[in-house]
């Protein structure tokens, strides 16, 4: 690792939340890895759930079903999201299934040779993203499906506020995915709609699987005692007494109102450490201090107590300081905190409590 800037991943932990969720969830899991496993890097996401028992997989689009494929992933692979007709023959090839997105998209499809095709109708019971919204449709799409030798494999929909203690929506959404399900004169193989959220706090006698995103990564509003996968961590690169008086960073934003320590980080907004951040505390050898000053592309600044060693470790978020945490103060969720984190900085992958791997993408694409 040549910056001294890292996401850590701890396998161990995700281990555990997966049995977890599966315990309390009692349904067969789609693990959802898109956005490259949610910035932590897929392929260890794959092997761990694996060992799990867990071997159905969930991305956005076709590209993100390739590099699992290319990767050397041949399990079974459903894209969530929008595929080009023109794109279905790759789907084919490489046994991807797909995500009816609507009954036009549908139609679309029918126009080429469709056999061995697998797919995945979605129900929009709420979202208003993408879906058929009536069981007419979702009869008409299941009637082109036998005629043009296509297999119908899967039928789900997906909860908007799963994360909200009152389900009225979540009821509301699952009583009209049911009714279509039930009206519709065809065996689904696989029926979802839990998410996350809804897996852990929504009880039905109709699905048979569930889609596991966020929380396998110890971030659940119905959980408390799932372990967090994510940190983040940089170290002190620079460290100097700052006479009072004396302003920090780009735009002059903060100015020292005494003698203080300042110390640098290398990591900044480039990294996906985001301007916001500002004011907010990272954890330090034991207690917490201020960023101060603008948060520059590459580094930022910190306000000690006392002097640290160059070298010293700095917590951004994990055990000290939750991701959660930094979501809320942003005004954010943890979601985008975590796809935000760049490429720039190595993932460092923890198993059985020791370092299994470093993985710096930029730089593995660079070996080519």
């Amino acid at each position: 690792m040549y910056r001294e800037s890292w996401v850590e991943i701890n396998l161990d932990a995700l281990k555990f939340n997966f049995n977890k969720i599966k315990e309390k969830s009692n349904k067969d899991l789609i693990c959802v890895i898109k956005a490259n496993g949610y910035g932590s890097g897929d392929q260890h996401i794959i092997q761990t759930a694996l060992a799990c028992g867990i071997n159905f997989f969930a991305v956005s689009s076709l590209d993100e079903a390739i590099v699992l494929r290319n990767e050397g992933c041949r399990e079974k692979i459903l894209i969530l999201g929008y595929v080009n007709p023109t794109d279905i023959k790759i789907c084919i090839e490489n046994k991807i299934s797909c995500t009816v997105v609507s009954l036009d998209w549908l139609k679309d499809v029918c126009r080429q040779d469709t056999s061995g095709l697998e797919l995945h109708l979605k129900v929009d019971t709420g979202m208003n993203r993408i879906g058929m919204k009536t069981l007419e449709e979702c009869l008409e799409a299941i009637n082109l499906c036998q005629m043009n030798n296509i297999d119908a494999c899967g039928i789900f929909t997906h909860f908007a506020c799963s994360d909200v203690a009152n389900q009225e929506m979540t009821k509301k959404q699952y009583e009209k995915f049911k009714n279509i399900v039930l009206n519709l004169p065809h065996q689904f193989k696989y029926i979802h709609c839990d998410n996350s959220d809804a897996l852990v706090s929504f009880q039905d006698n109709l699905t048979n699987y569930g889609r596991l995103g966020i929380s396998m990564y110890g971030i659940s509003t119905y959980m408390n005692d799932l372990k967090p996968v994510f940190s983040l961590y940089s170290t002190i690169a620079c460290i100097k007494e700052v006479d009072a008086g004396e302003t920090i960073s780009y735009g002059a934003t903060y100015t020292t109102s005494s003698k203080e320590i300042i110390a640098t980080l290398p990591i900044g907004y480039a990294d996906g450490w985001l301007r916001k951040n500002q004011d907010r505390n990272v954890y330090v050898d034991g207690d917490f201090a201020p960023i101060v000053g603008r948060v520059c592309m590459d580094q930022c600044m910190i306000r000690l107590k006392e002097f640290k060693p160059v070298g010293t470790h700095v917590e951004l978020f994990g055990s000290h300081m939750p991701v959660q945490e930094v979501a809320r103060d942003l005004e954010t969720i943890p979601y985008e905190i975590l796809t935000n984190l760049s490429e720039r900085l190595t993932r460092v992958y923890i198993e059985n409590g020791e370092i299994l791997t470093e993985i710096n993408a930029r730089l593995e694409r660079s070996k080519i």
